[in-house]
């Protein structure tokens, strides 16, 4: 062969191997796109009545079928100095102090270092990046290695890695975050190491189909014990909790006892079938233990999700309003006939909402055809709705119903917790004070000067509120520094104004009252005592 032509034929070989090397390295490095690797397909459902009786094998059965799908989960995190007793958000007056994540993560940094610790000396070392280490739970939802926990779990973090059930504690196998979601506290990981053995997959039951007092049994990792397995019921459904400004999430309540380190593990029924994600707990603020009142995400939400967490982008709809419930007494003063609906408290400037015609003090009750009975209910098929849908709403203004048109943007959480967030102003010395006693509030005229440190729009005139008395019927709807611009649709330009038309108002009926907050016109309605 000529020397040429062997030349050639080296060429060849280093340019496949180099080939062969890359493919290797980009599969290891995850380079290659992940829908080219692999398909996801929803878990099925079981929806069938849980019938039978419970006997002295029924528990014992479930933890043996079930505890190989639970894993735990151990993770590492950087971050600069942190006082991780304020992980919950920290502050005698948060609300995380009795609602907490039960995330077992215990303190980082070095213990050698003394600049790490408490006190404020002047050669006090300044903040360093140090590693955290934390352990969660998770259940395996396919024979892929797919395993699903909470967001809390596994936000943030730069390593993950999972223990199997009835291995070697100290065996642990990588996997890396496909996709995560704030709003259900959910996130989608997968094992990037495997067991040489086939993995068991979770069995998902109908969480719409739990009621108050069904047994339910939870496993999960607390306090780093692995695979503890508890029993209780189901305490009620659909609690309504608070996830970030305005937005809301149903949970399923249990007495079944989880801790710190359950995050992200199995709520399973009779069947052994998950029909929640345990993710928090109620604390008695002097200890992170259980007290038998906790929460679990519904496992219908998250398996509705599921293709969009193995993608990594959930899209949700947005119409930019804030809704309030219509209130238990008056809700006739809206021209409703019953106590169903959404009151529009705020629209965004720009939104879909107010490009369609939507109002604050509407009463929305029908969206895309289908009737509004509260304002969970019109938040979740506001968000199920795919961005750029035309979507007909039905609603009441002046007791006269109108529809409108919306086409529905695309939620973006950031944007959405950014927007408008400006502190409220302390009670003013104003002058031409007046008090409305039956409301509990003080109003007085909106000066020059007060209206540019509101920054209300040039031109709005209203009734300044100076004070709101902590017992009356205003309070927590009206705040100081609030601008009254119209009670019941008729608009104020004084104290004096707002007071009078405050004074028409029937006792025991509603003011329907537009105030000016925080640099955006909100809605609120009053009961007149």
């Amino acid at each position: 062969m000529s020397t040429r032509k062997t030349g050639l034929v080296y060429t060849l070989l280093i340019l496949v191997s180099g080939l062969a090397v890359g493919m290797v390295i980009a599969s290891r490095l995850d380079f290659a796109p992940q829908s080219l690797a692999q398909t996801f397909t929803t878990p099925p459902m079981n929806s069938a009545p849980l019938t039978g009786a419970i006997d002295a094998q029924t528990f014992r059965n479930v933890a043996k079928n079930q505890s190989p799908i639970v894993v735990n989960i151990r993770t590492e995190s950087r971050s600069r100095g942190t006082d991780l007793s304020d992980f919950f958000g920290g502050g005698p007056t948060s609300p995380d102090d009795l609602l907490r994540r039960f995330f077992d993560q215990p303190r980082g940094g070095d213990p050698a270092d003394p600049g790490q610790g408490q006190g404020g000396g002047r050669n006090r070392r300044a903040p360093r990046e140090q590693t955290t280490v934390a352990s969660g739970s998770g259940f395996i939802i396919n024979k892929d290695g797919l395993i699903l926990t909470n967001n809390h779990v596994v936000d943030g973090a730069t390593k993950i890695e999972v223990g199997l059930f009835g291995e070697d504690p100290d065996l642990l196998y990588s996997a890396k975050l496909i996709g995560r979601d704030e709003l259900t506290d959910s996130a989608l990981i997968q094992l990037t190491e495997k067991p040489n053995h086939p993995l068991p997959e979770a069995k998902f039951g109908d969480s719409g189909q739990m009621a108050a007092g069904d047994w339910v049994i939870a496993i999960g990792n607390p306090f780093n014990l692995t695979h503890t397995v508890t029993v209780g019921v189901i305490s009620a459904t659909e609690r309504s909790f608070p996830v970030t400004n305005g937005r809301f999430s149903d949970m399923l309540q249990t007495d079944a006892a989880i801790n710190p380190g359950n995050s992200g593990g199995p709520l399973l029924n009779i069947r052994g079938e998950v029909i929640g994600m345990n993710t928090m707990i109620i604390s008695n603020g002097r200890s992170e233990g259980n007290i038998g009142i906790g929460f679990a995400v519904p496992i219908n939400t998250v398996r509705d999700l599921l293709p969009q967490l193995f993608t990594g982008k959930i899209v949700r709809g947005r119409i930019g309003v804030e809704v309030r419930a219509v209130p238990r007494e008056g809700f006739e003063d809206f021209g409703l006939k019953t106590r169903t609906g959404a009151v529009v408290a705020k629209v965004s400037p720009g939104g879909a909402a107010e490009k369609g015609g939507i109002e604050p003090g509407d009463v929305i009750t029908e969206y895309n055809g289908r009737p509004v009975t509260n304002t969970t209910g019109l938040v979740s098929m506001v968000t199920a709705t795919k961005p750029g849908t035309s979507v007909a709403v039905k609603l009441l203004r002046d007791k006269k119903e109108r529809s409108v048109h919306v086409v529905v943007d695309e939620l973006d959480l950031d944007a959405e917790r950014n927007g408008g967030q400006t502190s409220r102003s302390e009670r003013p010395q104003a002058p031409d004070e007046q008090g409305s006693d039956s409301f509990g509030i003080t109003l007085s005229n909106l000066t020059p000067g007060r209206a540019r440190q509101l920054e209300v729009p040039s031109g709005q005139t209203g009734a300044l509120v100076t004070d709101v008395d902590p017992n009356g019927p205003a309070a927590g709807a009206l705040f100081s520094g609030d601008v009254i611009l119209s009670i019941n649709r008729q608009r104020v330009s004084s104290a004096a104004e707002a007071g009078r038309e405050l004074a028409r108002i029937q006792s025991g009926r509603l003011a329907q009252i537009l105030v000016w907050r925080n640099g955006s016109q909100v809605f609120v309605p009053v009961r007149k005592e």
